[in-house]
C-alpha cells in the first residue's frame, strides 16, 4: 500500500500562501514545459506512412502524416488548413 505525505494539522496563514503560490509557480513551469514539447513536436516532420483499409483507422494523425487508403485506393496526407486539420487525397 501507498504512503502519501500529508499536510500539517495546524498550517499558519504565511504556510498556507507560501505553499499556494508554490503550487503556481510549479504549475506555470509545467504549462510552460508542455507548451515547449508541443511545439517541438508539431513542428517536427512527420515520418509516419501508413497503409490502412480505411483512413478512421488511424488513431492519432500528426500533421504530414501520410497514409495509404487501401478503400479508395488513393494516398492521403495529414495537412493543416488554419486551425482544422484533416485528411486530404493528395495528388
Amino acid at each position: 500500500m501507498a504512503r502519501y505525505p500529508t499536510l500539517p494539522q495546524n498550517m499558519s496563514t504565511d504556510d498556507i500562501r507560501k505553499m499556494y503560490s508554490d503550487i503556481q509557480r510549479w504549475g506555470s513551469i509545467l504549462i510552460n514545459e508542455l507548451s515547449n514539447r508541443d511545439t517541438v513536436i508539431e513542428s517536427t516532420p512527420a515520418s509516419n506512412i501508413y497503409s490502412v483499409v480505411t483512413i478512421t483507422s488511424i488513431g492519432r494523425p500528426r500533421k504530414g502524416d501520410i497514409a495509404y487508403s487501401a478503400s479508395t485506393g488513393k494516398f492521403k496526407g495529414y495537412v493543416s488548413l488554419g486551425s482544422e486539420t484533416s485528411w486530404q487525397d493528395l495528388n
